[in-house]
């Protein structure tokens, strides 16, 4: 009799937890699943881990009740069992940047695939303030780190060892050895644009950089240099001019070429930005491109094919580029071979803002 109570009090028991949970009243925990499916919580945790310890019957029994009842496993409590928390940080220069959030993009499709969550955080192009995040969102647990445009340098060699995070660079900024790093063929990409630019017929061009001494910008002066010394053009200082990434730097120093005695006929650009600041000095100083002055860029944003005219540059990756970092970091994370040193070719893409070398006139002395 007293075995019989006991049954009925059990089926109550089962019964009002089955109408709870229905009704929507709590979210139901593991052991609630337990309960439910009549094992042990410990027997539901390995079979929602498909664990070999529990019969293909009883593990099949129990997800189906997991999934009845909208069970989801806490993230938290299994990153405590698992020293895992599937979480991966990404940092970046400024979401406003067009480069980070194509990058962020691949990411995040190929974290979201593998069931990671990505955490945002921007640097706002600040080594210190880089610095402090990296060891912030380290300190919350996360898996691995992708970093965007680095400016942190040499310094994160101990910061890697200190913090024991697997952490993959994205175009990093400043010369130094890192450990995991996906950049694109910067010096090979500029000289596809120079030599482009010379295979029209242009001798006197210039080259609109970075003052900010990034790596990117001394290895596209480099191919620039070396597409000019390979046609047998000389490399004429005054026609290396830089801006410091504010469009009233760019349009400055391309004022400044333009009233050189002898100006430019074209002009290849840093990247896409520059370009846009430059085709509006052009502009502002009455002249047209290609008609005047051809301009090529570097990275093709998304605005470069809407341009009047459209920028004829160098494709960047980016997406692809954000893929193949978190590619890397899960290889890191989870203790395969991996690629220390990733570099990406870069493709020119040709439009309508570079053109044949204009006739000798008002404005050119070629």
């Amino acid at each position: 009799m007293a075995e019989k109570s006991a049954g009925s009090a059990a089926n109550v028991a089962h019964v009002t937890l089955t109408r709870a949970l229905a009704l929507g009243s709590r979210q139901p925990s593991i052991k609630d699943i337990a309960r439910l499916a009549r094992v042990s919580h410990p027997t539901v945790s390995r079979a929602l881990q498909n664990s070999p310890l529990v019969s293909a019957e009883t593990a099949a029994r129990i997800r189906k009740i997991a999934e009845e009842q909208g069970y989801r496993a806490s993230a938290v409590a299994r990153g405590l069992v698992t020293r895992r928390t599937r979480t991966v940080g990404l940092i970046v220069t400024s979401v406003d940047d067009p480069f980070a959030s194509e990058v962020a993009c691949g990411v995040e499709e190929v974290a979201s695939d593998r069931g990671y969550a990505v955490l945002l955080a921007n640097s706002h192009a600040d080594p210190e303030r880089e610095r402090r995040v990296v060891q912030e969102l380290a300190e919350r647990r996360v898996d691995g780190l992708v970093v965007t445009s680095s400016r942190v340098g040499a310094l994160y060699l101990p910061l890697l060892k200190n913090l024991d995070v697997p952490i993959v660079l994205v175009n990093d900024q400043y010369p130094g050895e890192f450990v995991h790093s996906v950049t694109i063929a910067n010096q090979e990409g500029m000289r596809a644009a120079t030599d482009h630019l010379i295979g029209l017929g242009h001798r006197r061009i210039a080259y609109l950089g970075d003052s900010n001494g990034y790596r990117s910008d001394t290895e596209r002066l480099a191919g620039f240099q070396e597409a000019l010394a390979d046609a047998g053009i000389d490399f004429e200082r005054e026609l290396a001019v830089e801006g410091d990434g504010r469009p009233e730097a760019t349009m400055e120093a391309m004022n400044r070429l333009l009233r050189l005695k002898r100006p430019p006929t074209a002009v290849c650009c840093y990247n896409d930005m520059t370009a846009l600041s430059v085709i509006r000095a052009v502009r502002a100083h009455g002249l047209r491109v290609p008609a005047d002055v051809s301009v090529t860029g570097f990275d093709d944003l998304f605005f470069a094919a809407y341009l009047a005219p459209a920028l004829t540059t160098v494709r960047h990756p980016m997406r692809r580029m954000g893929q193949m970092a978190m590619e890397n970091l899960f290889k890191l994370m989870s203790g395969q071979e991996s690629i220390a040193q990733i570099k990406v070719g870069a493709e020119l893409i040709v439009r309508e803002s570079t053109g044949k070398v204009p006739k000798r006139g008002r404005h050119h002395g070629q």
